[in-house]
């Protein structure tokens, strides 16, 4: 079986003026399905594997065959991340409901949950991840180096954003800042309460 990159649900300008069309169109064409497509070349004479979900595979790295273990994890997880990421992103979308009270409770305000992941997500060295995660039952701010998940070291993501150049460069070049404010205007707080409520 082979893995297939997800349509996104929506146009890909539906993000402008945060995230632009061309961005879009080069994030999710070139960058997300080269990473189904050279998964699927790590796993192509390992059929017992290609049965699995990309999760199963990410989750339990560790019994993976020595040879493909660092291209399931980097092409794996990038297509991974990107598939959660995308489900992510919509305008017009308010914090609400069980995941509005449980980062109330976990920091105090939204605002400071803002401020703390974006703390994190500027602060993070190179290419990685910033990401809100179930971690034994609590919420947790961490960043993931490269495309590693959350979920090989036993977290549940609910919340990821993207901090590869790619991700932002085209609109806002070195400004990083500027993207992280602008992704707080296309979180989709619907699919982050219902990865929330999954997690539970």
């Amino acid at each position: 079986m082979q893995y297939i990159p997800e349509e996104l649900d929506y146009a890909y300008d539906a993000l402008e003026p945060f995230i632009d069309q061309k961005t879009m169109e080069v994030h999710h064409d070139k960058h997300y399905v080269g990473y189904v497509d050279k998964l699927n070349l790590a796993l192509e004479k390992y059929e017992d594997l290609q049965n699995k979900s990309i999760e199963d595979l990410l989750k339990n790295l560790n019994n993976l065959p020595e040879e493909i273990r660092t291209a399931v994890r980097n092409s794996g997880g990038g297509a991974l991340n990107h598939a959660m990421f995308w489900k992510l992103l919509k305008k017009d979308s308010t914090v609400s409901g069980e995941i509005a009270q449980a980062i109330d409770e976990k920091f105090g305000s939204f605002e400071e949950f803002k401020k703390q992941f974006t703390d994190a997500s500027v602060k993070l060295f190179g290419s990685g991840w910033c990401w809100l995660v179930v971690s034994s039952g609590q919420l947790e701010i961490v960043t993931t180096a490269n495309q590693d998940n959350p979920i090989s070291l036993g977290q549940i993501p609910i919340l990821g954003l993207d901090i590869w150049e790619h991700a932002y460069y085209l609109k806002y070049q070195n400004r990083r800042p500027e993207y992280i404010e602008a992704f707080f205007n296309v979180i989709n707080w619907e699919q982050v309460n219902e990865y929330y409520n999954k997690s539970k």
